[in-house]
């Protein structure tokens, strides 16, 4: 999910390939089919190209209907023009046959429509010519490796480097292993800078100050970047808290997620930007984190929301999350409840309580007001149809945190 601030922040076009130094065998911009998966051939765009030093022709190509996350560069052999691609001896498109689990990453990598809070169509097309390339193609943290799937502003140096090198703890990165391997041996830190706030168990959170610890946010925020299409926050951390969910062993406490928030929010918005790192994605961490979010709503005494516009996982994430927690509470409660009520016992902002009843099918309009409306077995079967697959509880009896406001110092 993007952030919002007064300035969007777009990093420089990146610097088109040497497509005027040789014959390429594709045209920039030209709709051909791409050999994908298992021989699947799959429609897609040129949108960049590019020639190694041993003459092999790259392109930078994005796949039709899916998100800009599969673009990829494929060397020209595994792109034909739509005509050669035939099935027996026809001149039929060949037939797609998805294997059920690929047919499943598909849909989750399928955009989501979200119309609140989206870019207006200028800044939109600003912020696609600028991101167009990914340009760190993969990022060691920690024991993974882990390749990206969006383009992000790092320093000029650093930019264009295949693979990034992350110290996990305090996120000082390097384009060499080696490099890493030598800072690491000076570096005695285990765990984010800033508070920890909550332990239970293995798992922990911090509380990271934007302005006090602004340069392992700013790097936070660049490797979120990676695996977010529209953040548009980079540099400009002060104003924010960033709460980074860790799993701690022997060896210290490992990030594998975080949400950041306004210090102080006029619009009550208690989450700016989200992400699960991908090897820790299904796993039950960001409904964690969007859970823990409203308990310092209810912590500072308000109902929250999260900044729009959300990304296409956030937007997912979110609508599980609130379909859960309003339905258990209807489930355990005994006699007439209202929107407002809804509101207060979940923490949850009224108008999206309204719309997710809405999207459940579950309210009504009548005489002028919204009226919840289910039976037992009605709550049984949605609460049943939108129970987590892995479900890692919240205890809020672990968390020791003071509202920002309230601290020595704060502001209102």
């Amino acid at each position: 999910m993007a952030t919002s601030s007064p300035k969007l922040e777009l990093p420089p076009a990146a610097a088109p390939g040497p497509s005027t130094s040789a014959s390429f065998a594709f045209d920039v911009g030209q709709k051909l089919m791409c050999e994908w998966r298992e021989g699947e051939q799959r429609e897609c765009e040129v949108i960049e190209r590019r020639l190694q030093p041993n003459g092999t022709q790259e392109f930078y190509v994005h796949y039709l209907l899916f998100n800009r996350r599969l673009d990829e560069w494929v060397c020209a052999d595994r792109l034909c023009l739509p005509q050669a691609v035939k099935r027996g001896g026809g001149n039929a498109e060949k037939k797609r046959k998805l294997d059920p689990a690929v047919a499943e990453k598909l849909l989750a990598a399928a955009p989501v429509e979200e119309s609140a809070g989206e870019l207006d169509p200028v800044t939109q097309r600003e912020h696609e010519a600028a991101t167009r390339l990914k340009n760190i193609n993969k990022v060691v943290l920690g024991r993974w490796e882990i390749q990206t799937w969006y383009y992000s502003p790092f320093p000029a140096e650093y930019a264009n480097s295949d693979t990034l090198f992350f110290n996990e703890f305090d996120l000082h990165f390097v384009k060499k292993r080696a490099a890493l391997a030598r800072y690491m041996k000076r570096c005695d830190a285990a765990h984010p800078p800033g508070d920890e706030i909550y332990r239970n168990g293995a798992i922990s959170v911090f509380e990271i100050d934007g302005a006090r610890s602004r340069t392992y946010c700013q790097n936070l925020c660049l490797l979120a970047k990676l695996f977010l299409d529209h953040k548009t926050l980079y540099y400009d951390v002060e104003p924010f808290l960033f709460y980074v969910l860790t799993e701690c062993d022997e060896h210290g406490c490992h990030p594998v997620a975080y949400f950041s928030k306004e210090k102080y929010s006029e619009g009550d918005f208690n989450l700016a930007c989200i992400l699960t790192l991908p090897p820790y994605q299904k796993k039950g961490y960001g409904r964690f984190l969007i859970a823990f979010s409203y308990e310092l709503s209810r912590a500072e005494g308000k109902v929250g929301t999260p900044e729009r516009p959300l990304s296409d996982l956030g937007l997912v994430s979110y609508r599980s999350y609130w379909a859960y927690a309003l339905l258990s509470i209807l489930q355990a409660h005994k006699g007439p409840i209202s929107i407002r009520q809804l509101s207060e016992k979940s923490g949850i902002r009224a108008d999206d309580v309204t719309s997710t009843m809405q999207a459940l099918h579950l309210i009504k309009y009548w005489k002028g007001q919204h009226m919840i409306c289910v039976s037992p077995k009605v709550l049984r079967e949605n609460l049943g149809a939108s129970k987590p697959a892995t479900q890692l509880e919240l205890d809020p009896s672990k968390l020791q945190w003071t509202p920002h406001h309230l601290r020595k110092g704060g502001q209102q």
